[in-house]
């Protein structure tokens, strides 16, 4: 009878050993799949023969809604108990401040109820985000997660383009934009997002490489740059490029203000020479002079229509993602249909300035741009400004400079949006706690 207690914690103990591994794998697959789904999405390899971009973009899916729904009650499950002091920590002001402020554009929206669906599928894809990096134990296993994501990524693009080429390049037979034939968009809906994507896996690669994953971090780097180049996405190509050199100068620039000069000149540069060009016509002189394409493909159409839609709600904006594709633009002047049909305006901050005002747009900056720098700057005093840092670095970086010609800023399940959040709460984590190697 003395030997029964004695059996029964060993059992205990056993099946407490038992169960560890398992749970493990749980948290690497969720963390694995999750990253699937949003880089491959539900519905890889879209056929555009037969509809616009709009139409494969919308996210208007009740399915995916559902599952993200669940997916953010699974991680708080996962999550919360030993992680309660890093999710208390994301209740900053710059955070609440933003997020109420979005609360109100729902409440005065021109569309009320299509905000407040969006803004749903957005709080599940946020809390996802934000808990996403809690299920790793380590550095090493986070970026080991996201070699394997990433090599599947890449598998399923490259064996899309060698098996369905029809699917995963552009045709000239694309109704809305045959002059792109010829270049590879993979798994993805266009061109561009394939191209941005490719360009944070190959900072994801140099990731891996800096932590000892030579073989992974190798094929990653080179498998994503060669697809980059065949995209023949310029903007991700040159952005890609800009962020690697400029963050190579980090350690000879310590300070914040060193660092925010550095690093935000070029994103104030790229929007006055870009959409600024619409508001000034200095501005559009000194771009005239400039070896660029001054229309930037178009785009300046689109943000004039932009900008004189926001005079009309400068301080509130249309509401949360109730502008592009709603009853809000009507009327429009002979040669503006098109605008019917537009997404977005190819400008984060633009439609951020549509969708909440003027107000939005500053609370926006605070919470996405200066928090994210000052929260590098602290891990790095703080000793923790390692590979997976500057990864997280970069990938913010990167799609600062992108929104100043695509619009993903809170677009739900977006593929690019939800890889630039996650490396925004990284950056977050990084500056308050200390993972292990």
């Amino acid at each position: 009878m003395s030997d029964l207690p004695i059996t029964a914690e060993g059992r205990a103990l056993v099946a407490g050993i038992a169960r560890r591994p398992v749970l493990d794998i749980v948290r690497g697959a969720l963390f694995i799949g999750i990253l699937l789904l949003v880089w491959i999405s539900l519905r890889p390899f879209p056929d555009l023969s037969g509809f616009y971009l709009s139409d494969v973009t919308a996210g208007g899916d009740a399915f995916l809604y559902g599952l993200f729904g669940v997916l953010m009650v699974v991680m708080l499950a996962l999550t919360v108990s030993d992680n309660m002091p890093a999710l208390k920590s994301l209740l900053t002001p710059a955070f609440l401040l933003f997020a109420g402020w979005i609360c109100v554009t729902v409440v005065l929206s021109f569309d009320p109820a299509t905000s407040l669906r969006r803004l749903s599928l957005s709080v599940f894809v946020v809390v996802v985000a934000a808990t996403i990096l809690l299920l790793p134990k380590s550095q090493d296993q986070l970026l080991r997660w996201c070699g394997i994501a990433a090599l599947v990524l890449l598998a399923t693009c490259y064996l899309g383009v060698l098996l369905a080429p029809h699917l995963s390049i552009h045709q000239a037979g694309d109704p809305q934009e045959p002059a792109l034939a010829g270049h590879w968009r993979g798994v993805f809906g266009h061109k561009n997002v394939a191209a941005a994507m490719m360009a944070m896996l190959l900072f994801l690669g140099i990731a891996l490489t800096r932590v000892g994953g030579w073989l992974a971090g190798i094929a990653v780097s080179g498998l994503a740059a060669v697809f980059l180049f065949c995209t023949a996405g310029k903007s991700s190509m040159a952005l890609c490029v800009a962020v690697l050199l400029l963050t190579s100068l980090m350690p000879l620039v310590r300070s914040l203000w060193g660092r925010a000069l550095l690093l935000l000149t070029p994103l104030v540069l790229l929007n006055l020479l870009g959409v600024g060009t619409v508001m000034s016509d200095t501005l559009d002189a000194i771009a005239s002079r400039l070896p660029l394409d001054t229309s930037f493909t178009g785009r300046a159409d689109i943000w004039e229509f932009a900008f004189d839609s926001l005079r009309r709600r400068l301080w509130t904006g249309y509401g949360f993602e109730s502008f592009w594709g709603s009853s809000a633009i009507q009327n429009l002047q002979e040669g503006k249909e098109w605008a019917a049909l537009a997404s977005h305006s190819h400008n984060g901050y633009l439609d951020i300035a549509l969708g909440t005002g003027l107000p939005g747009l500053a609370l926006l900056i605070a919470a996405i741009v200066i928090k994210p720098l000052r929260d590098f700057q602290a891990a790095d005093q703080g000793g923790n400004a390692g590979p997976l840092a500057m990864l997280f670095l970069r990938i913010w970086l990167f799609g600062l400079y992108l929104s100043a010609m695509e619009s993903f800023f809170l677009d739900r399940a977006d593929t690019i949006w939800v890889t630039f959040l996650i490396s925004v709460f990284g950056l977050h984590y990084l500056a308050r706690f200390r993972m292990r190697s």
